[in-house]
């Protein structure tokens, strides 16, 4: 109960007052902490472990090494990203965070009748995702590809029928995908490449002009059925010249041309991939920015990185049995 209340409320002191008043007594803030950040220490030792087993000279697969958790047989996906948290004496520093998620298609018809609104998927079929697990650290990018590749293996990556990979577009998150899911159809994050179009029309006819306004919706139609060389011919028409000018709009072609592959989304809805990845971008804000985000000098890097192996552990769904196996009998 204690850990619990530590990882959901948003500050220690909170925590132990839910603590006092879900149990009738009393725990310091100072005491809830060590016993939370404590268990946490012990769930990233468990997560290092798991990425060292990996790496041991054997003969079985390595898939073997990793037991199984709520795998995904069917379809799944990953999405990768980053957010900011303030670390004492260093600043604000980046957590890498995998999401993976179950993937289920239903009819058309039935995303229709229950959101009762038009969009431009309405005709689609309707991509839902679920069952998440997180993995979240301070890690630079080839340490977020051990935690990913443990991760994916856990939940049966390796083996799921069919494997999508939705991201915005930093080549770190392309390389360490392709790296552990080779298999994996790899996605470019539809509202990431709507902003980019955005900020090119903006910047050739003026903030949310008509003009802007009618160019962008031409191109954003284009690119929705597919046709990305005639995004790169409009933006290579524009001549987007001048020094006060951001860099991605004088590379604005070049941006969708190195994406085309992963950008053709009149392939990605016809075979009822994802093009979103929310599943990342919210599990930034409930996993990491919820609890990490506090006011104060912020966290201690090693603290901060317990409070992440645990908060993983917790919203993964997976807080009893990290728990349990934390325990010195199960050792």
């Amino acid at each position: 109960m204690a850990t619990r209340q530590g990882l959901t409320a948003q500050s220690f002191r909170l925590a132990a007052e839910g603590y006092r008043e879900a149990v009738g007594g009393s725990m310091s803030p100072d005491s809830l902490r060590r016993i939370t950040q404590g268990w946490g220490r012990a769930v990233d030792q468990q997560r290092e472990a798991d990425c060292e087993r990996l790496e041991l000279p054997v003969e079985s697969p390595r898939e073997r090494l990793i037991a199984p958790m709520d795998p995904i047989s069917e379809q799944a996906n990953l999405s990768t990203d980053g957010g900011m948290v303030l670390i004492r004496q260093q600043g604000w520093k980046e957590v890498k965070l995998t999401t993976i998620s179950e993937v289920k298609v239903r009819p058309a018809q039935e995303r229709r009748a229950e959101k009762g609104k038009s969009s431009r998927r309405e005709q689609d079929p309707w991509v839902i995702l679920g069952k998440h697990s997180y993995q979240a650290g301070l890690w630079e990018a080839d340490e977020m590809a051990r935690h990913q590749l443990v991760e994916g293996l856990r939940r049966g990556l390796d083996q799921s029928q069919r494997l999508s990979s939705v991201n915005d577009g930093a080549l770190w998150i392309k390389r360490i995908t392709q790296a552990n899911f080779p298999t994996a159809v790899q996605i470019i994050d539809w509202r990431h490449a709507s902003d980019r179009l955005w900020s090119v029309g903006n910047a050739a006819f003026g903030e949310r002009t008509p003009a802007a306004k009618e160019w962008v919706g031409h191109q954003l139609d284009s690119l929705w059925d597919g046709r990305v060389k005639s995004v790169e011919m409009a933006l290579e028409a524009l001549s987007l010249e001048g020094e006060d000018q951001p860099d991605e709009l004088g590379q604005g072609a070049g941006y969708f041309k190195n994406n085309r592959k992963r950008m053709q989304y009149d392939l990605f809805r016809q075979k009822a991939y994802p093009i979103g990845s929310g599943t990342v971008e919210s599990g930034i804000k409930t996993v990491v920015h919820h609890r990490m985000r506090r006011p104060g000098r912020g966290w201690n890097r090693r603290n901060g990185q317990d409070m992440l192996a645990a908060l993983s552990a917790l919203h993964s769904g997976r807080f009893h049995q990290a728990w349990n196996a934390s325990l010195p009998c199960a050792n």
